[in-house]
């Protein structure tokens, strides 16, 4: 299996790929200039033909929901969902960073497609040099005719608004994201209506993440085919993946789909730092669940094949636990985070989350209890499947990986009264 691909990556080695000159030097525009020659419905075909999914968690045919949008039903809209705030994923962030003028050109060719004139960029609150790098691209873009009226000389008018949130993670959630741009707080919405029939203003919308619509110029410019060609049959193309915790190299990392979690750990990675083994990791950021543990270092990174296995691919972050590392300590953090971060619309989200962090709280400081396992146990199944948003559901993912899978360690926090880790 090959190791690296650099596609989306491609110009992050190359000193100025940021700035509009050096983007065009490599390449950039171009697809935009030829996709302003075709037939938007030509466009969405080719995006559907090409199989491209989207890289967001959901793994969605980015295609089929532009196809959804009634273009006769104007205005639509665009919107870019660059709120990335799954615990141990940065890809989105340096993909905005390191070649912003790639996220743009996927996001005009987006708009064309579906007829959409006005679009957005909803940036998460944390990303203030991601937020300045894209806002200085947005402008050199309207600077150098590739926005604005009269795009590039094609009689074809576009816009766009780069808006900063303020920092929560449920705006990630694309109907929360879009009652955040309202001006609204950030609350998901009760679906069906989609957003491709209701979304933004109650106008046809498409929200899509910032790694898919970084995959579209690529497509254009080379063919689906050529995109199919990489990856595996129901997942084609490159995915980056956000390596991170007891690694010797933590980083993203571009692959094409199917590439084993081994290559990614012991290889691009370059294994559990400090010569440790490997106790555990996770395939998919910490919504992912189960944790998986070092006989599934071999499942091919693919949506089927880590389902199969028994989680979700989700945004691809790999996070890697040595084998003096405490899990339980780890799901206490995670716990804590979506008990935070829970919007409180739903009781079940707000008032479970809450409580699981208590009692993972008292397990890791010594306090806990034989039935606290049963009552967490109890709680999480009372959470998951009953929230408007996956919120609750991945709330729930700490207590399955630490109970079912570490049991013997999460019960040795018990006789021990305290935690049997020290780092």
């Amino acid at each position: 299996m090959t190791a690296e691909m650099k596609v989306l990556t491609a110009r992050f080695d190359t000193d100025g790929a940021d700035r509009y000159e050096g983007s065009v030097a490599s390449g950039g525009y171009a697809s935009w200039k030829k996709a302003l020659g075709m037939n938007p419905a030509d466009i969405v075909e080719t995006i559907k033909t090409s199989g491209l999914r989207g890289r967001g968690g959901a793994g969605f045919p980015t295609g089929m929901k532009w196809g959804f949008v009634n273009r006769e039903d104007t205005p639509t809209y665009l919107v870019c969902n660059a709120d990335e705030g799954e615990p141990g994923t940065f890809k989105d962030r340096e993909l905005m960073e390191r070649d912003p003028h790639s996220v743009i050109e996927g996001m005009a060719i987006a708009a064309y497609a579906i007829g959409c004139r006005e679009m957005y960029i909803y940036m998460r609150g944390e990303f203030g040099y991601a937020a300045r790098q894209m806002e200085r691209a947005a402008a050199e873009a309207y600077d150098n005719g590739a926005l604005g009226r009269d795009v590039f000389g094609s009689g074809f008018n576009l816009d766009m608004i780069v808006h900063r949130g303020a920092g929560a993670y449920i705006c990630g959630e694309e109907t929360a994201l879009l009652e955040s741009l309202e001006g609204r707080r950030g609350q998901p919405r009760l679906r069906p209506p989609f957003p491709a029939q209701k979304g933004l203003y109650q106008r046809p919308t498409v929200v899509n993440n910032v790694e898919t619509l970084a995959c579209v110029p690529h497509i254009i410019q080379r063919g689906s085919d050529w995109f199919r060609g990489i990856g595996t049959e129901k997942a084609p193309g490159t995915k980056m993946f956000s390596v991170s915790g007891d690694v010797e190299r933590p980083g993203n990392y571009e692959v094409p789909f199917g590439t084993s979690a081994r290559v990614l750990i012991e290889e691009l990675a370059g294994g559990v730092s400090g010569g440790k083994t490997l106790k555990a990791f996770t395939p998919g950021g910490a919504s992912s669940t189960p944790i998986f543990g070092p006989d599934k270092l071999d499942v091919a990174m693919d949506w089927e094949s880590v389902q199969a296995a028994g989680s979700l691919l989700g945004t691809g972050a790999i996070m890697v636990w040595a084998d003096d590392a405490c899990i339980l300590r780890s799901m206490l953090r995670f716990t804590h985070f979506y008990a935070h971060e829970s919007c409180g619309k739903c009781t079940p989200c707000r008032e479970g989350t809450y409580w699981l962090e208590q009692m993972f709280s008292r397990l890791e400081s010594g306090r806990g209890r034989d039935e606290d396992l049963a009552v967490m146990m109890d709680v999480q199944a009372n959470i998951a499947g009953r929230t408007f948003c996956a919120l609750g559901d991945f709330a729930t993912a700490p207590v399955i990986s630490s109970i079912k899978l570490f049991e013997a360690e999460a019960r040795e926090h018990i006789t021990k009264k305290g935690c049997p880790f020290e780092r």
